[in-house]
């Protein structure tokens, strides 16, 4: 019998391998107005190869392209491709449920907010809880807070729970505050407050901490459900052009869940965790180390620790008064000593630190304890953020870049908040807020997101406020505190290579290049020359990550 010839040997040998042999696929798309960041400029091109999950080239309009056979070529027909855009802040479980819940954004006073929950659950009658998210006082005419007595008049035996569109507030029934438990007598915990009318009875606002009364009342998803809700959530986020998420703040079983996608080759999007601290077994889970998936669709290194609560609900940790509410300082939601224990804790364990800080209080307690333990665990390289940076002490500002602390901020927070921002902080407190060119001009990186669901996840909201400063109506002319205003380009690298940045993950996805992931989108219109008060609008018509094309417009 003749000897096999390597040829054969190694047709055999493919043979027995896994049944399914894989071919890469090189896919070319031309006919494209396409920028990405190279260093500090802006960099165009007319067309971009990959192969499989990686990017082979970026082609001028003056080179060559390569030969088409065996390649896919698909013809861009002029469109403006980019970068795919981050999100550096955003609450994807949160954001899934909001799909699933009554929309509450938007809404115009506690009845169109009543009338809303009523019209989910008449669509909605399987359903034990009625939950419900997005409402916000301060855009109804009584500016006040909303009461369990409105609801109790249309759900006097259903339980309903609410969320204020920033997540730091909840409104409940009568029904819901009874299955907890709360009375006359219920104290406020450390770090939240039970809103009581004159008589000591609770009105049915709760607020930062003293949510987890109510919370804990409700049952918890399963792993599973938790599954389904994520995938729905990031199959919506992709069809926004966003190709990676930094989720700020989950828990051990949404760890799991995450793993458990990204082991089934589940995700549609690229998620950066944060474990939030202190949750359930968050020792545990930081003990049992970092993860990252093979194919950097998922990763965890970092953790998110709350310093205090939200400006709307007038939670955010000042240093002195509330303008508009004397005596009041709003929340620290952890003592001081806590936050540094789960600082210096994380630090140590080599996880990246990124605390929520709204207040010129709480942003002032971030960044002491961040130089006192990154000195003395010698973690500067670790890029540990300040999440939302709203209200800084001038002083504070130079601080960020000494430190190496990054600034995680959501521009869309400012034209929201414009309505009331100024009369919770006087007008001196007010030039320290959404302060971006005074952090960008002090040399701060900052990595630009949502906060979504308390915002839409939309990065062209949030490219167009950066750039603006002005809301969908172009209000107010030239821009609220116009100074603040970033540039194009600046607000371009927040969502693209600074944000990837803050997530350790610049040299793979953030920019267009050889070598890093095939994460790209297909605009409708030409960002970087379009009229900037129209940038809002545009929308996304393809988005691919990791090489594959997960969303097509309709």
């Amino acid at each position: 019998m003749k000897p096999l010839s390597s040829a054969v040997k190694t047709v055999l040998l493919l043979a027995t391998m896994s049944p399914t042999l894989v071919v890469a696929q090189t896919t070319l798309i031309t006919n494209i107005q396409g920028y990405t960041l190279n260093g500090k400029s802006l960099e165009r091109f007319s067309a971009i190869a990959f192969t499989d999950d990686k990017i082979d080239k970026i082609y001028s309009s003056e080179e060559q392209l390569p030969n088409a056979k065996n390649i896919t070529v698909i013809d861009g027909k002029g469109k403006t491709l980019i970068p795919g855009l981050i999100d550096s802040h955003g609450h994807i479980l949160s954001y899934g449920l909001s799909l699933l819940q009554a929309d509450l954004v938007n809404t115009t006073s506690a009845q169109d907010a009543v009338n809303k929950t009523l019209n989910y659950a008449k669509n909605n009658t399987q359903l034990t809880w009625i939950q419900g998210r997005g409402w916000n006082q301060t855009q109804w005419p009584s500016n006040a807070f909303p009461t369990a007595a409105s609801l109790d008049k249309y759900f006097p035996d259903q339980p309903v729970w609410l969320a204020r569109v920033d997540g730091h507030a909840g409104w409940a029934n009568s029904k819901a505050m009874a299955l907890a438990g709360i009375t006359k007598d219920t104290l406020s915990p450390d770090g939240g407050e039970i809103i009581k009318d004159k008589n000591g009875m609770p009105t049915g606002v709760f607020i930062d901490n003293a949510m987890d009364l109510i919370n804990q009342s409700i049952a918890p998803l399963t792993v599973q459900e938790q599954k389904q809700v994520l995938v729905k959530a990031m199959d919506s986020l992709a069809s926004f052009g966003l190709t990676s998420v930094h989720d700020a703040g989950i828990d051990t079983d949404n760890l799991n869940a995450f793993k458990a996608l990204s082991q089934e080759n589940a995700m549609s999007i690229r998620v950066n965790a944060m474990l939030y601290l202190p949750s359930p077994n968050w020792q545990q889970t930081l003990d049992n180390g970092q993860y990252r998936s093979k194919d950097d669709m998922f990763t965890f290194n970092s953790v998110k620790i709350q310093a205090d609560g939200a400006l709307g609900s007038r939670g955010a940790a000042l240093i002195e008064d509330y303008s508009d509410h004397a005596g009041h300082k709003g929340l620290l939601l952890n003592t001081p000593k806590a936050f540094e224990n789960l600082v210096d804790t994380s630090m140590r364990l080599g996880f990246q630190v990124n605390s929520h800080a709204i207040g010129d209080n709480a942003n002032k307690l971030v960044l002491d304890t961040y130089e006192k333990y990154i000195k003395a665990t010698k973690t500067k390289d670790l890029r540990h953020r300040v999440e939302h940076a709203q209200v800084l002490r001038i002083e504070d500002i130079p601080r960020f870049s000494e430190l190496d602390v990054i600034a995680a901020m959501q521009a869309t927070h400012a034209t929201s908040d414009k309505n009331m921002a100024q009369e919770r902080l006087g007008p001196t407190r007010i030039l320290g807020a959404y302060a971006w060119r005074k952090l960008l001009n002090a040399n701060a990186i900052i990595a630009a997101g949502s906060d979504f669901p308390v915002e839409s996840p939309n990065p062209f909201f949030g490219l167009h406020a950066s750039i603006t400063r002005q809301d969908h109506t172009n209000s107010p002319q030239g821009g609220w505190f116009a100074d603040e205003k970033m540039t194009p380009l600046e607000a371009f690298r927040s969502f693209t290579i600074d944000a990837a940045y803050s997530g350790h993950q610049e040299n793979i996805i953030g920019s267009l290049a050889k070598g890093k992931k095939a994460d790209f989108i297909l605009l409708d219109r030409n960002i970087f020359t379009m009229p900037e008060q129209d940038i809002w609008q545009v929308t996304v018509d393809k988005t691919w990550v990791d090489g594959k094309l997960v969303y097509k417009k309709k």
